[in-house]
Formats: C-alpha cells, sequence, structure tokens
C-alpha cells in the first residue's frame, strides 16, 4: 500500500507556538535563528512530571498496534480488489466508472485534517484518540457492507438495460454507490488519522521508527492475509467448483451465484477488522499515551492546511521537485490496483479466488522488499540510489507483467507480480527514507503532513486514472491483453519519468535553503 499511511504520525511542532514564535520576529534572519537553536520535536516529548514516567512500549505491544493496521490492509482487499473485479469483469460495469466510485474514499484525504483537529481538542468516549479510532472503524465496515448491496442493484439495472448504458436508474445507483465509498473514505481517515497521532503519543524519539516500520509490516501482512482468506472464502464461485452443482444458465446470471458468498464476506471480514481494531487499542492509550503529559500541544499533520502546505512546497525548487516526484511515483505505482484483477480475470480466464491471490504474490513481494532494503540496499548504494533501482525496477515489472499477458500463462503473471512487489517494497523504503531527509526538523508537519496528503489523494487520482485508460485502450484495440497493457505501459513511462524528477533533487540544496523558504512563506502567510 502507500507511504503516506506511515507518514501521517510523525511528531512536529505546535502551530499556536509557531504563530506567536513567528509574528514577535520582524525579520527572517531572527526566525531562522530562532528555529536553527530550538528543538521542537524533542521538548514535546518529555512528560511534565518527571517523577511518574511513563511506561516503554514493548515489542510485543508494537505488534499489538499494527493489528489495526493489518485490518486495514484487509479492507483494502475487499474494496479496491473483490469488489473492483466484480462490478467490471462480473456485473459489467464501465470500468471508468466502477474505478471512479471506489476512488471517492481517497479523494477526501483533506478530511483527515479536520478529524485530527478533533481528536486534539475533543475527547470522544474518555479518549483523544481511541475513541475515534473505534467509531470510525464501526463507520467503514458498515459502508462497506452497504456498498455491496448498492452494487446489487447496479448490477441488476446494468443486466435489465442489456448492458452498460447511461440512463436514469444506471447513473442514480452508481451516485449513490459513489456516496456510500465517500462515506467509507471519511470513516476510514476518521479512524487512520487518531490512530497514526496514537503512534506518537505512545512511543519517544528512539523508538518511533521501530514502531512506525512494525505496523507498516502488519499492513502488507493484512494485504496477504486479505487475499488468501478472499480466496478461501470466494472458492465456492470457480467454475469447476460449481459446474457439477449449477447449471449454465444459471452460472451465466452473476447476481444468482454472486450475492450469497461476497454477502458473507462481507459480514464475516469486517467483524473480525472490528475485533482486531478493539485487540489493537484496548487499553493502550490510557497505559502508554504521553500527549497529556507533554508541556505543550504538537503539530501534527491533522494541524497543515492544504493551502499553506502548497506554499510551503512550492516555496522551494527542491521542494516542489520533490514533490513532483512523489505525485508521478505514487500515480505510476497505483495504477495497476483497480485493473489488476479484472487483467487476471479478461486476459488470463482466472476465477475469482485466484485473481483475488493476485494481491498476495505482490504484497509478499512488498513484505519481503521493505524488511531488507534498509539493511541490504540503503547502506550500501545510498537513499537516492535505492529509490532510482526502486523505481527502474518497478518498470521493468510492468513490462514483465504485460509480457506475461501475451503468454496467458497465470504463473507467470504471478511471479511478475511477486517481482512488482519486491521493486515497489525497494521504491518504498528508498522513497521514505529520502522524505525523512528532506524533512526539516522544526517544520516536519508542514512537509510530512503535505506530502502525506499529496500521496494519499495521488493514489485516488491513480485508481481513477487507471479505469479510463484503460477505456481508452478498449476503445482503441480489440484484444483485451493490449487494452491492459496500455495502462501497464503508460505506469512504466511514468516510473521512468519519476527517475528523472528523482535526478534533480539535491538533498544538501534543499538544507541549504529550506528554512529561508519556509520562514519567507510563514511571514508572507501571516502578515497577508
Amino acid at each position: 500500500m502507500h507511504i503516506s499511511w506511515i507518514l501521517s504520525g510523525l511528531l512536529v511542532t505546535d502551530p499556536q507556538e509557531t504563530y506567536s514564535f513567528i509574528r514577535s520576529s520582524r525579520k527572517s534572519d531572527r526566525v531562522l535563528t530562532a528555529m536553527e537553536t530550538s528543538d521542537f520535536t524533542q521538548s514535546s516529548s518529555t512528560p511534565s512530571s518527571p517523577d511518574k514516567p511513563l511506561p516503554r512500549i514493548s515489542i510485543l505491544t508494537m505488534f499489538r498496534l499494527g493489528l489495526f493496521q493489518m485490518g486495514l490492509g484487509i479492507m483494502a482487499i475487499l474494496t479496491l480488489g473483490i469488489l473492483n473485479r466484480v462490478m467490471i469483469s462480473e456485473l459489467g460495469i464501465n470500468p471508468a466508472y466502477a474505478t471512479g466510485v471506489l476512488a471517492m474514499h481517497q479523494l477526501v484525504a483533506p478530511a483527515r485534517i479536520w478529524f485530527g483537529q478533533l481528536s486534539d481538542a475533543k475527547p470522544l468516549f474518555g479518549y483523544h484518540r481511541s475513541g475515534y479510532v473505534w467509531l470510525g472503524t464501526a463507520g467503514f465496515t458498515i459502508a462497506a457492507f452497504l456498498a455491496v448491496q448498492v452494487m446489487w442493484q447496479l448490477g441488476a439495472a446494468v443486466q435489465t438495460a442489456g448492458g452498460w448504458t447511461l440512463n436514469t436508474e444506471i447513473l442514480g445507483w452508481t451516485g449513490i454507490l459513489g456516496l456510500i465509498f465517500t462515506l467509507y473514505g471519511l470513516a476510514l481517515s476518521a479512524s487512520s488519522t487518531p490512530f497514526t497521532a496514537m503512534l506518537v503519543d505512545v512511543s519517544d524519539e528512539d523508538n518511533r521508527s521501530k514502531l512506525i516500520g512494525t505496523t507498516w509490516s502488519m499492513l502488507m501482512v493484512g494485504i496477504i492475509i486479505g487475499g488468501i482468506t478472499g480466496g478461501i472464502l470466494l472458492k465456492s464461485l470457480d467454475p469447476a467448483e460449481t459446474a457439477s452443482q449449477v447449471s449454465a444458465e444459471v452460472f451465466s446470471s452473476p447476481l444468482a451465484t454472486l450475492q450469497t458468498p461476497l454477502n458473507r464476506l462481507f459480514i464475516i471480514v469486517p467483524l473480525v477488522v472490528i475485533g482486531l481494531t478493539l485487540l489493537a487499542t484496548l487499553g493502550i492509550e490510557k497505559k502508554y499515551s504521553r500527549y497529556a503529559s507533554r508541556s505543550s500541544l504538537v503539530e501534527r499533520e491533522d494541524q497543515v492546511t492544504l493551502g499553506r502546505a502548497l506554499k510551503v512546497l512550492t516555496a522551494s525548487r527542491q521542494t516542489g521537485l520533490f514533490f513532483t516526484f512523489l505525485l508521478v511515483m505514487t500515480i505510476s505505482l497505483f495504477m495497476q490496483e483497480g485493473v489488476l484483477e479484472p487483467y487476471g480475470a479478461d486476459v488470463f480466464g482466472m476465477p475469482i479466488s485466484e485473481t483475488t491471490r493476485l494481491n498476495s504474490y505482490w504484497g509478499l513481494g512488498t513484505l519481503i522488499g521493505v524488511s531488507t532494503t534498509g539493511f541490504l540496499v540503503v547502506p550500501r548504494i545510498g537513499k537516492q540510489n535505492t529509490t532510482k533501482l526502486g523505481c527502474l525496477s518497478v518498470a521493468i515489472s510492468f513490462c514483465l507483467i504485460i509480457l506475461a499477458g501475451f503468454t496467458q500463462q497465470g504463473e507467470i503473471l504471478k511471479l511478475a507480480m511477486l517481482l512488482f512487489g519486491l521493486a515497489a517494497g525497494i521504491t518504498t523504503t528508498g522513497g521514505l527514507s529520502l522524505m525523512l531527509d528532506l524533512t526539516a526538523a522544526e517544520t516536519a508537519g508542514t512537509f510530512i503532513g503535505a506530502w502525506g496528503l499529496a500521496q494519499a489523494m495521488a493514489r485516488g487520482l491513480a485508481t481513477f486514472i487507471g479505469g479510463w485508460v484503460l477505456s481508452i485502450g478498449e476503445a482503441l484495440f480489440t484484444a483485451p491483453v493490449l487494452a491492459y497493457g496500455l495502462v501497464f505501459a503508460l505506469q512504466a513511462v511514468g516510473m521512468i519519468a519519476a527517475i528523472w524528477f528523482l535526478g534533480r533533487v539535491n538533498v544538501q540544496e534543499f538544507r541549504d535553503n529550506t528554512k529561508q523558504a519556509i520562514a519567507t512563506v510563514m511571514e508572507n502567510d501571516l502578515d497577508g
């Protein structure tokens, strides 16, 4: 999945202190001097009551917190994986509209700024973070089940019309489905942003990176488990399994065979995710949170407005270059999410259970890449070269995925997906490490918050663009492998473009001018 889920919980400066501090300075050089001689992050993590030190989280507790991220990984497979495949390949819904409604949950990502502020200021159920996590989890699991029910109505409307057409009924159900995925995204923001803020609250400077790495790895474990579980629970939909039990006439009607197993899947798995959320968070905030004991409020990603973030990002040549790199890389990396499973169905003739397992292959590859790159690759060739290597490897992987389509051999596709996951893991680790180098400690919230938000929105755009490119490919080519190949080829080109932007990023230049650029933008913003 994407790097932005890692980034949203890093510790940064209090906005009110920044406002007062800069307001009292008449010139930029005074702002810079004070920023250089103060360490807001360090001071904010020091408890105000040293005689009552709070306990430190153990490795076991880190893995326990990771259960929530694992649940998010499982839900990602249900929404972007299974539902996308069913809508496009089984129900005949136009790919552009199918991926468009799925993208709605990413396009509401700016809402996490507001939910983060709420969790800072207003406790829910007696907790600053946990209450929002619980309520949000209940919300997005319920929304996922409702989305399936609306999907059946949309599928029935398409079936009645004899195929996809833009009549009033189909457009109406499409709009309702898009609204439900918007609510799904809002609930996801309401739970994930306070959760990542809680990761900051319960950790200290010296163990925060371990906590972030552990929980992100658990996210990948969730993707793998989601793919395997979905494949097992949907095994009954394989033609080989149903041929002796269901007549050809009934099997040709997707609604007749899909509803019962999919409804069961979207009841069982969301209940499991709710259980994982409770197991991950119950008692954690009360025992480990440093939020109440810190001497001042901490400016996190959720207190960065989009307008201010864009001003800071565009103030410096280097921040603008790296922002563009992240945007191009993220879109190019995730355009395949909305078309991968239909690709397996339309080109390779795979059943639902087998296309669902494709996510497990790239998830396993990503997990291997993430867990090994930081130890074996980055120390040898550096962060920037590691990221370039990852992007180039991803581009090669997309070429292999296209070649697999011409062979129509499922095993070759699975191998290509494993290599793609490994390349994505290298890219993720290198990009994240470089991102931390390109973040000024005094203004980490502005940089990490804006980059995390940009990546979330880029992922939504990636899903949407992937669907539209597939529709264009289907209009241009009669062979499905060429239509899907157009998507993967565009991703490979995008990765090469990302390497070009990355080659223009200069860490030393960033360090030399970023403080001046940030101070200037903040002064102009406050004075204007």
